[in-house]
């Protein structure tokens, strides 16, 4: 489960997310160099083999260590993009791109955020998004949706299946593992209400993405409407202050549903994430918070952002930063496992 949001306040945008995985699924940080003219064919994505490209922007991600995509990440581009798990009733578990894998394709490849939108649903209808995408729990796998938002422009992309319906932020955006947008949306996929009715879902009238296609059961015992309303309620406080800053997206990315004695009281309506039992499996195992105007970028490098102090990163490739981890032959303990203990 994760929590992604988008806010534009007094011509500053702002993004945030929280990273829920399983427990002792290690996060890493990993800043990656642009690339010019690579000579290699294909690139082999967590599942799939697929052409390369042969630039590739740089990119700094935050992604799960045993998977090639990442849960979010920016680029030195300017924009920045985080994938939520999306449960759906056409999803194919066949395997195909995962949500992560489409989030790194569109940092390395666009340069704008009308070309992410673009890299992300040419690549969904192509190569479908499915495959195991969890650590341990081998039968967890999900359609997604994604924030992508530089300083001028934000979009919520929701997918279900090869297909989807995109929709521009005004002031500010949150997703939550439910989907979002009913009827409201600025672009779709083409064929998509064909697909509803092909599949027994829509007949006719007014086309609703969220009510066609959401699978009720997980997307409630996810706790992601809940979830939704406390980002949502946090954002729209934000508007009304003459300005804000990174702190308030820490603090927003640190809320407990309620106060309580012990983990084990709380649920899965918490922004900040805890696992404790059977029912509430995740946790936040890391986030980001990036003032997009300024190019400011803070991730944690750790689980459990009420634990954590975010940590700054950029793109000046002669500073070593210490959130930092190799992508591969990375040395152990990193630091994620070092905070876990």
């Amino acid at each position: 489960m994760c929590d992604t949001q988008v806010i534009r306040n007094n011509n500053t945008t702002f993004f945030a997310k929280n990273s829920d995985r399983e427990p002792m699924e290690m996060q890493l940080v990993v800043r990656i160099a642009p690339i010019e003219n690579d000579k290699t064919p294909n690139l082999r994505t967590t599942y799939l083999t697929i052409p390369e490209t042969k630039k590739r922007f740089g990119v700094i991600l935050s992604k799960p260590f045993w998977t090639w995509g990442a849960e979010m990440g920016v680029n030195d581009q300017g924009f920045v993009i985080g994938n939520q798990a999306l449960f759906t009733k056409v999803h194919d578990k066949t395997n195909g791109l995962i949500g992560m894998d489409l989030v790194r394709l569109a940092l390395e490849r666009a340069a704008t955020v009308e070309e992410a939108l673009f890299v992300i649903t040419e690549h969904l209808e192509k190569y479908g998004q499915g495959g195991v995408c969890g650590y341990q729990d081998k039968s967890f796998s999900y359609d997604n949706s994604f924030i992508i938002a530089d300083s001028k422009d934000s979009w919520v992309l929701e997918t279900a299946n090869r297909h989807w319906v995109a929709k521009k932020v005004d002031k500010f955006a949150a997703i939550s593992n439910c989907i979002t947008i009913e009827s409201d949306f600025d672009r779709q996929s083409k064929g998509l209400q064909d697909f509803a009715k092909k599949q027994g879902l829509y007949k006719t009238g007014e086309f609703n993405f969220a009510k066609t296609f959401s699978s009720w059961f997980l997307t409630y015992f996810s706790g992601s409407k809940e979830r939704l309303k406390a980002s949502y309620c946090t954002l729209s406080k934000l508007t009304n202050q003459d300005s804000i800053s990174a702190i308030d997206l820490f603090n927003g990315l640190r809320t407990h549903s309620k106060s309580r004695d012990s983990h084990f009281q709380r649920s899965n309506n918490d922004i900040c994430m805890h696992a404790c039992g059977y029912v509430r499996r995740g946790q936040s195992c890391g986030s980001l918070v990036a003032n997009i105007t300024s190019s400011e970028y803070f991730f944690t490098g750790t689980s459990a952002p009420c634990l954590s102090v975010f940590k700054p990163v950029n793109f000046d490739y002669t500073k070593d930063f210490g959130v930092l981890t190799l992508e591969k032959n990375y040395s152990v303990p990193t630091l994620w496992q070092k905070h876990e203990y």
